[in-house]
């Protein structure tokens, strides 16, 4: 069933935005001056610094001192605790238990308080046996960002620097590692359960926690102020294109177009940014897919999250210690091939597999999708070209062309704002070639106006007017669109 149309309310149009007075000098110290006065009037002063004004969770800020005082608590009381475990002081206790394992820190955390002749407040005693649980049975200062349903992506950039993204904006954190020994814990005890491991030999690799967070780790030489870890979260509860439209993602008239273009089996590309929410447009758009069809998706490291019931998840494997047994990504989409689908999905065209891709596309496996970085629909198209290439293959610019223009017939191009808003901000079709060009045709965009006083973008999506050359596929495949579906507002 579509979604029902309503009528999009109007926007307040921006005013123009100014930059001084045009008697101002245009040369040396005046432009500077200038340039500096507009940031102070344009951006507010509680965006200037990197302060978290954020809270993480339910857990209480903490002043710089209690942060200090906490972290050298932490460390003691750790320590004792799996020195007395260790040592049989703590027989019957299951160490992933926290209703068996608090007790046990709490007698701890008060016998160091007393041994440092520090009477802990009851605010700041609940703070250390939290995070010295979170170091026994979590990931140490992570979990309080794993455990916020509203933090999106933790960025730790060395021991005592850990960012977070919520609602699109970053904040640094009050939270801090011991030092770069202890990130490196936390990495050991996220990658052994996978049995993977960076050393020297390995000093990165990708992996994703039990939720199916995806985490990738890159350590020294190669990261020079420590140990570094990011990681992006993903929502606990699926979103759905009506919350899509809610957010302002989209409009109807596009998720309506979008919904029977999957019915309909169109070939899609969903593109954009790091961060722009390609991946969770792509897990949206596959709600529409038939519940009868086989699906397939290749990933390099699991981030699909398909409510699909006939779905079969392939994951790449990285080279073992010793540099052998990879299995890439390309491999994947190859067997893929032979496992009876009726829709190959590729998490993300990085590389070669872009080729078996469009070749999957081509060879009766339609209504294929994946996801690729692009800065718009048309260097989505340069970016296929160029991965293609790098499969080896001596294939002529036109050659290429050729196989994209006719496997490909949509491009859904994603966006992250100034204002950190995720917007669709082109669907655009793949209408052919002409002579060694991808012809492309923008079906819906996203016009932005400027911003308003708090810095949020003001703008709207609208149809551009042209009628889709695929309109006529999706109504033979019995699907009827509202006749005044591409009709601009």
């Amino acid at each position: 069933m579509f979604i029902r149309r309503t009528t999009p309310q109007q926007q307040q149009q921006p005013q123009e935005p100014t930059l001084g007075s045009a008697k101002e000098p245009l040369d040396g110290r005046g432009v500077g001056e200038a340039v500096e006065k507009q940031i102070r009037l344009t951006i507010p002063k509680d965006e200037i610094s990197w302060e978290d004004t954020a809270p993480i969770s339910d857990r209480p800020r903490l002043s710089k001192e209690e942060r200090e005082l906490i972290l050298r608590l932490r460390g003691k009381v750790h320590q004792r605790v799996v020195s007395d475990f260790e040592r049989g002081f703590a027989k019957g206790i299951d160490m992933q238990n926290p209703q068996q394992v608090r007790p046990l820190v709490e007698r701890v955390a008060q016998d160091i308080m007393e041994e440092e002749h520090v009477p802990l407040p009851a605010k700041l005693r609940e703070v250390l046996i939290q995070e010295v649980l979170d170091e026994i049975i979590g990931y140490g200062p992570l979990q309080a960002f794993l455990d916020d349903p509203t933090i999106t992506e933790i960025m730790v950039n060395s021991a005592d620097k850990i960012f977070y993204e919520r609602r699109g904006r970053i904040y640094l954190s009050d939270q801090r590692f011991d030092n770069d020994d202890h990130v490196l814990r936390i990495i050991d005890k996220i990658l052994s359960p996978l049995g993977r491991q960076v050393n020297e030999r390995t000093p990165l690799m990708d992996a994703r926690l039990p939720d199916g967070s995806r985490v990738n780790v890159i350590i020294p030489p190669l990261a020079i102020k420590g140990p570094c870890v990011t990681i992006r979260k993903f929502s606990r509860k699926p979103l759905t294109i009506e919350k899509l439209i809610e957010f302002g993602s989209l409009t109807e008239p596009m998720a309506i177009f979008l919904q029977a273009a999957v019915r309909a089996r169109l070939n899609i590309i969903v593109s954009g940014g790091t961060g722009s929410g390609k991946t969770t447009l792509l897990n949206v758009l596959s709600n529409f897919i038939p519940p009868w069809e086989r699906i397939v998706t290749a990933e390099d490291a699991a981030e699909l999250q398909l409510q699909h019931e006939n779905w079969v998840a392939l994951e790449a494997r990285p080279p073992n210690i010793e540099g052998q047994g990879a299995i890439p990504i390309r491999e994947l989409v190859r067997n893929a091939l032979r496992m009876r689908p009726d829709r190959i999905i590729v998490g993300e065209c990085r590389g070669p597999e872009a080729l078996d891709m469009i070749q999957a596309m081509n060879t009766g496996h339609e209504g294929s999708m994946s996801t690729l970085h692009s800065n718009s629909p048309r260097d989505t198209i340069y970016r296929l070209e160029t991965m293609i290439m790098m499969a080896g293959t001596e294939l002529p610019q036109k050659a290429i062309a050729r196989q994209i223009s006719s496997a490909l017939n949509l491009i859904v191009h994603a966006s992250r704002l100034s204002d950190g808003s995720r917007k669709v901000v082109y669907i655009t079709e793949v209408q052919g070639l002409e002579g060694d060009t991808v012809l492309l045709q923008d079906i819906f965009v996203f016009e932005q106006k400027g911003v308003d006083a708090q810095g949020k973008v003001i703008g709207r999506h609208r149809a551009t007017g042209f009628r889709p050359l695929c309109a006529e596929r999706i109504r033979v495949a019995g699907i009827e669109l509202p006749d005044d579906l591409f009709v601009p507002d």
